[in-house]
């Protein structure tokens, strides 16, 4: 049975920035809705995660979500918000890149038990002829039309870039995605960030013309980094990624431990399915006691478990307190069970005891830790009071001897307050 307050739910959580007119009419009885991912690289990240969050939205409603995954249109490249162009991919690199997606989908939505057809945009693009498409899709769009696209406009207005015929044509191929699942699927709903506005638009135009049905797009707001700049697969700025190669759950975890107070109330709504009551609880306990943190800590727990898994999520959280506490006691007296978990979630190095005979300055080694660019850095940290060895502040150069290694084997460095380092000897 569908729930038919599904708008209301995802415009309280944040979770919608445009919609076609009329969509709360049609989402009153069951609805077939697809969202696309973009293979371009080989792991998810924080920023993907929205559209996960809206299949499981819309499927716990009672509609019927459908996740596409972009193994044709990964060989063009979505021009929306991009300055420049994007370098093509190798067929196998895609290949790879659309299996990994695929794979970490389904691992997200059997968390909740959820199973949903997911798909691949090049089973049926590829058997396309490309006059066919230009003569039987193309003849639809004007120029004029294409050109007042954002995704377009603002590259066309380039002079630097400007924006290729490939680039071009990405928004017919997705609207004729859209096209196509609304003959085989009765799919009348797509779903995606604020960046795709144009391209939904021109699936609606699509299927309204060729086919004289009517169709609806609703778009979700990106999320940005601090800078305001959207987290994206191909970027070069850090991400924040799905994957634990590329970003350790510990380093997951600790990004939602620092959002700040003014971002945490709008990040609980979108990233967590609790209900709207027991959100508003933990809002109002964090606004009397905000040096808990208690929502940063009630969301790094739930989406490190999503993510990660609950093993794991208890491990991190176990890591976490240990290296936050003040006390310096119990610290020393860890066991080694506990030193391997947090040397292999933290940034980490290792060294031969042979290094250890005679001595290492300080200032040496943390050169050599990578976290500083210079030994003048590391020297203006060191007097700032904003290093600590095993815990504790160093307040001179002093020589690292094998009796400042804790159990034998580690030594723990903390620079200013949350970031860590540590160092195993062998």
């Amino acid at each position: 049975m569908v729930n038919t307050n599904i708008i209301d739910e995802l415009s309280w959580r944040g979770l919608i920035k445009n919609k076609v007119p009329g969509i709360e009419d049609i989402l009153k009885k069951p609805t077939t809705m697809y969202i696309g991912f973009d293979p371009t690289s080989d792991s998810l990240h924080i920023g993907s995660l929205l559209p996960i969050i809206m299949l499981i939205h819309f499927q716990k409603k009672g509609h019927k979500s459908l996740a596409l995954i972009g193994g044709a249109t990964g060989f063009i490249g979505d021009p929306s918000e991009r300055k420049n162009k994007r370098p093509f991919l190798e067929k196998e690199i895609l290949q790879k890149n659309t299996e990994s997606i695929k794979n970490q989908i389904s691992k997200l939505l059997k968390f909740f038990s959820i199973k949903i057809e997911l798909l691949n945009n090049l089973d049926w693009i590829q058997n396309i002829y490309f006059i066919d498409f230009i003569r039987e899709i193309g003849k639809y769009f004007s120029i004029n039309h294409m050109i007042s696209k954002d995704s377009v406009k603002n590259r066309i207005n380039s002079k630097e870039n400007g924006i290729s015929f490939t680039e071009f044509s990405y928004s017919l191929i997705q609207g004729y995605d859209f096209l196509y699942l609304n003959q085989i699927s009765n799919c009348k709903l797509q779903v995606g960030g604020s960046d795709q506005w144009g391209n939904i638009t021109t699936g609606i135009e699509l299927i309204r013309k060729k086919v004289g049905r009517k169709a609806y797009g609703i778009t979700f707001p990106l999320i940005v980094r601090p800078n305001g700049i959207k987290f994206g697969k191909s970027d070069k700025g850090e991400n924040i990624w799905l994957d634990e190669k590329k970003t350790s759950p510990y380093k997951f975890y600790q990004f939602w431990m620092n959002i700040s107070d003014f971002e945490i109330e709008k990040y609980i709504k979108i990233y967590t399915f609790l209900s709207q009551e027991k959100i508003d609880d933990l809002i109002h306990e964090h606004r009397k006691y905000p040096n808990k943190r208690l929502l940063q800590k009630k969301l790094a727990n739930k989406i490190t478990e999503w993510v990660h898994g609950n093993k794991i999520s208890k491990k991190v959280t176990e890591i976490t307190n240990i290296l936050f506490d003040k006390k310096n006691e119990p610290f020393q007296l860890l066991d080694d069970e506990i030193f391997i978990s947090i040397y292999n979630h933290i940034p980490h190095m290792l060294i031969s005891y042979e290094e250890f005979e005679k001595g290492i300055f300080l200032l040496d080694l943390l050169k050599k830790t990578g976290f500083f660019s210079s030994k003048s850095e590391a020297t203006r940290a060191l007097k700032a009071n904003s290093i600590r060895l095993n815990k504790i502040i160093a307040k001179e150069n002093i020589i690292i001897k094998r009796e400042n290694i804790i159990g034998k084997k580690y030594i723990l460095f903390q620079f200013g307050k949350k970031e860590f380092f540590i160092i195993k000897v062998e």
